[in-house]
């Protein structure tokens, strides 16, 4: 994903986002051990599509990124966070992640606890250093983590209010599991900048509509792609008998869900003019992603 024009390239921001990450586990007061499976859980790759999101969406609304910094990198503690309490055994006791043993398996399960306990704190201590809207900004990110999290359970325990259709339970889990944090980037992003009100609706809807469609994404790569492509194990939601969109509509039906969850999200952007190109790049990127 590459910008256009004057902005600067996915990997400036990346670099960017992973400076800060190590310069702010570095700095905290942290027992050795913790702070070595916390790098190991935040430092070991990945796309970083949250953070620069964040950093995007500040710039879209004429922000300057570097006050919007400390919101990445708290959300992207908040995303890995989530990776290692998802990877545990009592969760879906995964072994592999970004090509690598997961935490739990690096690490030992118990520290690997601590470590995803750890990164939620500090990710708002973070939070609250912002130089803008400290307030708010911590308000969002803790708001998308408990959305996360119930997304999570939703997933993992089902537990659905009602007697929802599997449609509507599906669109309750990815709307929380993924697009809570996906959402809270955008929105983030334009409170560190000078966001009206509807400039901020309308990264909200792009927010939205690119966390239900990287999720969509997701499930048709786990039923595509191989384990050695995706760095983690394909087909164990499955296995699992998650719901999942291919699970439900088939793989061809998904991938219309995409193209139309693409177009909501690039309409979006519309009022935002030249600004927000790089976001409609990534849009385009994540859309036709290959892991």
């Amino acid at each position: 994903m590459t910008a256009l024009g004057t902005h600067v390239t996915d990997s400036q921001l990346i670099n960017e986002v992973e400076t800060a990450l190590n310069q702010a586990l570095a700095d905290h007061l942290l027992a050795p051990k913790l702070r070595e499976a916390m790098q190991y859980a935040v430092l070991g790759g990945g796309k970083r599509v949250r953070p620069v999101m964040t950093l995007r969406a500040c710039e879209a609304v004429g922000g300057r990124r570097q006050d919007a910094i400390p919101a990445a990198i708290a959300l992207e503690m908040i995303h890995c966070f989530s990776l290692v309490h998802d990877d545990l055994p009592a969760l879906d006791n995964d072994d592999l992640r970004r090509g690598r043993p997961t935490t739990h398996i690096a690490h030992g399960e118990a520290l690997a606890i601590l470590a995803g306990d750890a990164l939620t704190s500090v990710a708002i201590e973070i939070a609250l250093d912002s130089p803008v809207r400290a307030a708010d900004i911590a308000r969002e990110l803790a708001a998308a983590t408990t959305a996360m999290i119930t997304g999570q359970v939703y997933d993992t325990l089902a537990g659905f209010p009602g007697n929802l259709p599997a449609a509507e339970r599906l669109r309750l889990v990815h709307d929380n599991k993924t697009g809570a944090l996906i959402r809270c980037a955008c929105r983030m992003g334009a409170l560190c900048g000078t966001p009206d009100e509807s400039r901020l609706q309308a990264l909200t809807t792009y927010g939205e509509s690119m966390g239900l469609m990287f999720q969509v994404v997701d499930d048709i790569l786990d039923e595509t792609q191989s384990t050695e492509h995706l760095g983690k194990a394909a087909g164990k939601d499955r296995d699992a008998g998650k719901l999942t969109y291919p699970s439900i509509f088939g793989i061809a039906e998904s991938h219309r869900h995409v193209a139309h969850l693409l177009e909501i999200a690039l309409s979006a952007l519309q009022p935002l003019g030249n600004a927000a190109e790089p976001l409609r790049l990534t849009a385009h990127a994540l859309a036709t992603r290959t892991k």
